[in-house]
């Protein structure tokens, strides 16, 4: 049955309150006014709020933050505090050895950076685009692309509201709506899920290689004034992980007194007994760190995808009637653990091509501009210098860390080989009975934590009366592959406790079924990017569900 919807049009269509999209809506507007033209532009957002999925460390290159609002400071943008210290430390188990300073890359550098709530920096993004006259809606999240009859992309369709688990219609039903544009910019973060589509549907990551992503997890911590230090900067490598692991740890030091700590680890890992979640838990307690946050009190939890495949992995990123911007590419540069001053100048990049555009009275067209734009950009400079990291990394920690330091130091980022990246992170996995099963200790309620009173801090909350928006291509996948051949991975890859195995009517694994409490989920995505056989799919929930992330 045909669904009557209401429909809106626009000149320009942005999907994502993040940075990106945020930055773009702003450049559009002020090139607008700039000309004195009106264009009209609409933001969708499917937090509850502006900057309720906003998760980061972060430590923030100001930069193109400069070049979109140059008066940034004087506007209260919240960039306060300045880094005074870097440090980084390789961990061991039991000890650590600090590397000097003169021995760092630039990219582990960050003097003039600053240490910030991106959720904070974006609700602030937020209020100015508002004050230009854009259109701002939070709570519609996008769950269909529409295409017009040539193919190009015309708009989105926003979710229904009030359809029940079993997909029929409550009392409460109210159809999403149509929202059309002259162009139509994609900005969801990491593993955007329309973004995904359109970059299978366009064939926009041929010829590149596969992407690499990672899952961040962050904490956010209140801690005595002793052991707080404004503005340092502490990254890790090593210990907790095994060396052929890839991930490694921040600390970063904010103003009144709060510490933002989390620990990212590569989507590419081997060992499917491996869980980010207890490694970044197991982290905590090393001799290094624990005396940063003992006796502190933990204010907030969080986890996230990264795309961080770089330079060599970027899809094309336009396509008729619209582009790609921020991480929903994935302009992430790996080695400088930065992406929102990237974000941002996608935004503003695309921003100018598409106001060119529609100064010329076209629409629907590929915005070649674009991309013509960004290779002629400091981004692309900085992306390109950056461009061995992940598959250098991808090496091991000792190898890695080696030829980062030739790229890096040596040739400075000018080295005249490029080394690629072979395989999807899915394709990754291995038999859980070529490995030991890792016997993680148990949370003491004081450093270390269980998911479900992490998630708690999360403030996550879904209707539970919906659709499951973690759907299985095949119901069967799940007990007769994942389970028999590698222990269930979701149950450890899932940050939130989404995936749990449980017994029907006996223990054996022929009466298992893998039940997903969806109600759990984060939004980080990684289920859809670790999945071994891709059978799960993350589609967006009922608006307004998910993550309400507070000073994260």
């Amino acid at each position: 049955m045909s669904v009557e919807r209401e429909s809106m049009e626009f000149d320009v269509l942005i999907v994502g309150g993040g940075p990106a999209g945020l930055a773009a809506s702003i450049r559009l507007s002020q090139l607008a006014q700039k000309k004195g033209r009106t264009i009209q532009v609409c933001v969708i957002e499917k937090g509850s709020e502006v900057g309720a999925h906003i998760l980061s460390g972060a430590v923030m290159d100001p930069r193109a933050m400069s070049e979109l609002l140059a008066d940034w400071k004087a506007m209260g943008a919240p960039l306060e505090t300045e880094v005074s210290e870097d440090r980084f430390l390789f961990l061991s188990k039991d000890s650590s050895t600090a590397i000097p300073p003169w021995a760092l890359p630039d990219c582990f550098i960050n003097h003039g950076n600053y240490v910030v709530s991106l959720s904070n920096v974006v609700k602030w993004m937020g209020k100015q685009a508002e004050s230009l006259g854009v259109e701002l809606y939070a709570g519609f999240p996008a769950s269909e692309v529409l295409f017009d009859e040539a193919g190009a992309v015309r708009g989105v369709i926003t979710g229904d509201v009030g359809v029940s688990r079993d997909g029929q219609q409550r009392s409460d039903y109210q159809p999403g709506m149509v929202l059309t544009a002259k162009y139509t910019l994609f900005a969801e973060g990491a593993r955007g899920h329309l973004g995904k589509r359109l970059i299978k549907r366009f064939g926009l990551a041929e010829g590149r290689d596969p992407q690499s992503y990672a899952i961040g997890l962050k904490e956010l911590w209140e801690v005595p004034p002793q052991q707080h230090k404004e503005g340092l900067v502490l990254h890790t490598a090593g210990w907790p992980l095994d060396s052929q692991t890839y991930g490694g740890s921040f600390l970063y030091h904010m103003k009144d007194r709060l510490v933002s700590t989390g620990f990212v680890v590569g989507l590419g890992y081997r060992n499917p007994w491996l869980s980010p979640f207890e490694e970044f838990q197991r982290y905590k307690t090393h001799p290094a760190i624990r005396p940063f946050l003992q006796g502190g009190k933990r204010l907030g939890y969080g986890a996230r995808a990264i795309t961080a495949g770089g330079l060599n992995s970027l899809p094309r990123f336009v396509f008729p009637g619209g582009a790609l911007i921020g991480c929903d590419a994935g302009f992430l540069n790996a080695s400088r653990i930065k992406g929102s001053h990237a974000a941002i100048k996608t935004g503003m990049l695309a921003a100018e091509a598409v106001a060119e555009a529609l100064g010329e009275g076209r629409a629907h067209d590929t915005l070649d501009r674009y991309t013509e734009a960004f290779q002629a950009s400091w981004l692309h400079q900085e992306l390109h210098a950056a461009r061995n990291f992940k598959a250098a990394m991808s090496k091991g920690l000792w190898l890695g860390t080696l030829l980062v330091g030739v790229d890096q130091m040596l040739f400075k980022g000018k080295a005249p080989y490029t080394l690629h990246v072979e395989h999807n992170d899915h394709e990754a996995l291995q038999p859980a009975s070529n490995f030991t099963p890792i016997s993680y200790p148990k949370p003491d309620g004081i450093l270390s934590f269980d998911r479900l009173s992490s998630v708690f801090l999360s403030n996550t909350n879904h209707e539970e009366d919906q659709p499951v928006h973690l759907r299985l291509n095949d119901a069967g996948i799940p007990v007769n592959l994942n389970l028999a051949r590698y222990a269930g991975p979701e149950q450890r890859y899932c940050p939130a406790g989404v995936y749990e195995y449980v017994s029907e009517e006996g223990a054996s694994v022929d009466r298992m079924r893998l039940q997903i409490n969806a109600q759990n989920c984060v939004h980080c995505k990684t289920c859809d990017i670790k999945d071994p056989t891709q059978n799960i799919e993350w589609v967006s929930p009922e608006g307004g569900g998910g993550p309400n992330y507070v000073g994260m």
